[in-house]
């Protein structure tokens, strides 16, 4: 939970710069905005999703954090002129989507077209025969994610990722990565995909509905393919204006990319951020050729420096948001977050509520659960563990195993855990660490918990517990914020990562032999004391004792969370503001010891509490080269009073696979 630092007299303020349009002039992000006014409002506006399959329907989706009116706007195919339509609401809220039946038919081999009231062109996309069956949809990011056939039903009204198919086509890597339209009006392809890509015979075509396409190979310079990772520049023949749009076609006419930017925004030049994927944002400097900088200011397409999306609702009786405490600076050498820069609200207001909590907050440890990703376990300090499943983009308590969650004690039924980490060890059972006992919470009690998640009942008790509070006399002080810097953060780490990484065992010497310790099980556990940022290695015995296999050093203050990821081969220290947001990836390195490799801040958009919390899903939910990571909020603060995201614990972006 939110804690003063009392023993460092941390109080300076994290510098954070946000680049979101009215956040920037306000520091905070308001309530859904009214639909906007200014008609550059519809460059946030793409079309997401579209079935010639007999209904003929369109999707558009607002990327923007403002509403758009849609009032009078209009659309058109290959063959008839651009003819109004009914959608199913005439305003598009951030960050939502709106339907509509197309006023006539839709063809095999056709195409859509959208236009604001007064005849701007807004978005289009083109498709081959039988390519929008069951339907052309965006993949790997609603509004900006390449175009591919839905490998199941459509999702029409909500997000794409259940429609679209588990590996991308190669083609559909490509993506339009830089554009400027400063004279030279030049434009940028990058193949993000592991094969190269023949792109001669391919087109392109701006906002202009007067002008053919015209292939890349008919450009100057010429190009015929571009290799995996590569790149490809050329000049547009049509000419690229202010407030212009660039339309990316295959040889077959799918639609494979767009951008529409504002007046100014492509020059001198619009980029993708983060390179290759991600929105678009205004450069500093164009680098055509070359990696983006993502230096700039954003002023590009819809969403460029990243959206806060989601939230609102009102507190309920009692829920009460605590302000971030202990705000530190980012320590130096961090990198920015190498995934989408948009992040979602990923619960409903107030929805942590306990008889023990009814503040609402205090929300702290995530894991994933990797025998069924689609399930993601929560710790909330004040002893109550949930299991969360998806609904309407949001993590809700999954009803069938308590829609209120179970509360948790220490062995023998008695106390209430201050429970902080949380993680899935190889048997399915959950591990959870405690701090203190929240009935006498000057004494620290830093202890690991084991739960069975098939138990009946609405309270859990351990199945084993281990206790570690010997082990550190200096939070045992009588003081409560010492006795709160102990276990914040336990992953499980498989022996079959630390053997094939050739990590060396403190106690031996040489290479780590799980054979030596035989009643483990298959891995290790490692807690994160928030006191100094050190990692503890455990073993947990079956028979109740625990083998110590020392510290480990994260360059951090403090650790809030620990995580190991299979799909980077790493150990993922988290730490909240105490430490600028920050994840430190963890390996082992040729010495056989366990080390900081990098560390990643967070999405500039998200607001600077205590977000003890972090998990990234297992890769098997890859959906074009990105899954979801999940953020808690223990303060339940957000932006403060007034925001869409005051009142909640948990937030939704993505990560590389």
């Amino acid at each position: 939970m939110p804690t003063s630092h009392s023993r460092t007299g941390v109080t300076s303020v994290c510098a954070v710069a946000f680049a979101l349009s009215g956040l920037l002039a306000t520091g905070i992000l308001a309530a859904q905005p009214a639909a906007a006014a200014d008609p550059a409002g519809y460059q946030n506006v793409r079309i997401n999703e579209v079935t010639s399959s007999g209904n003929d329907t369109v999707e558009l989706y607002n990327s923007g954090s403002t509403a758009v009116s849609i009032s009078g706007w209009k659309m058109s195919d290959d063959s008839f002129s651009a003819q109004s339509f009914t959608p199913s609401s005439t305003t598009i809220a951030a960050g939502g989507f709106v339907t509509f039946n197309s006023p006539k038919g839709l063809g095999d081999s056709d195409k859509v077209v959208i236009y604001t009231s007064g005849g701007t062109v807004v978005d289009r996309v083109e498709w081959a025969t039988d390519k929008a069956k069951p339907a052309m949809a965006r993949c790997g990011g609603d509004g900006t994610g390449a175009w591919v056939t839905a490998a199941s039903a459509a999702t029409f009204g909500a997000a794409n990722a259940s429609g679209c198919p588990s590996s991308i086509p190669a083609a559909s890597r490509v993506r339009i990565n830089e554009v400027t339209s400063n004279g030279s009006d030049t434009v940028e392809l990058y193949n993000g995909g592991t094969s190269a890509v023949s792109v001669g015979s391919w087109k392109y075509v701006d906002a202009d509905t007067s002008h053919s396409a015209v292939t890349v190979s008919s450009s100057s310079p010429s190009a015929s393919s571009i290799p995996a990772g590569g790149y490809v520049t050329f000049n547009s023949t049509i000419g690229l204006g202010d407030n212009d749009s660039v339309f990316l076609l295959d040889s077959s006419g799918n639609t494979v990319d767009s951008l529409t930017w504002a007046t100014g925004a492509a020059t001198p030049s619009d980029e993708r951020c983060a390179n290759g994927s991600g929105w678009f944002q205004t450069a500093v400097t164009a680098t055509f050729g070359s990696a983006n900088s993502c230096s700039g200011s954003g002023g590009g397409g819809g969403g460029q420096t990243g959206q806060l999306l989601g939230g609102g609702g009102s507190l309920t009786s009692g829920c009460t948001p605590e302000a971030p405490s202990g705000t530190g600076s980012t320590p130096t050498g961090t990198t920015a977050w190498p995934g989408g820069l948009d992040v979602t609200i990923a619960d409903n207001v107030c929805a942590f509520t306990t008889s023990t909590g009814p503040e609402g907050r205090d929300v702290s440890g995530l894991a994933f659960d990797p025998s069924n990703p689609s399930v993601l376990w929560a710790a909330k300090n004040k002893n109550w563990l949930y299991k969360l499943v998806k609904s309407n983009g949001k993590w809700i308590p999954d009803a069938s195993w308590s829609s209120t969650g179970k509360q948790i004690n220490f062995t023998g039924g008695s106390g209430q855990p201050d429970s902080e980490g949380l993680t899935v060890g190889g048997n399915g059972h959950l591990y959870v660490t405690s701090e203190r006992d929240n009935s006498n919470n000057t004494a620290p009690k830093d202890t690991i918990m084991e739960f069975d998640p098939a138990a009946t009942g609405s309270t859990l008790t351990p199945v084993h517990q281990w206790d570690m509070t010997s082990q550190f006399p200096q939070l045992n002080t009588g003081n409560k914020d010492d006795a709160n810097l102990g276990f914040e953060g336990v992953g499980y780490v498989p022996d079959s990562w630390l053997t094939a990484n050739g990590w060396v065992d403190p106690l031996t010497g040489a290479a780590y032999n799980p054979a030596n310790y035989p009643l483990h099980g298959s891995g290790l556990y490692f807690a994160g004391l928030e006191w100094d940022g050190s990692l503890h290695v455990y073993g947990l015995n079956s028979d109740g004792t625990f083998t110590t296999f020392g510290t480990i050093a994260t360059g951090k203050a403090s650790v809030m969370d620990v995580t190991y990821d299979a799909a980077t081969q790493r150990l993922v220290a988290t730490c909240d503001n105490t430490c600028g947001e920050t994840h430190t990836f963890m390996k082992v390195n040729a010495s056989g010891a366990i080390v900081p490799d990098v560390t990643y801040t967070n999405p500039a958009v998200m607001p600077t509490d205590n977000l003890e919390g972090f998990a990234l899903a297992p890769a098997s939910t890859c959906v074009s080269g990105f899954r979801e990571a999940v953020w808690s909020d223990d303060g339940i603060y957000g932006f403060g009073s007034g925001t869409s995201s005051y009142g909640h614990a948990l937030y939704s972006g993505t990560f590389p696979c």
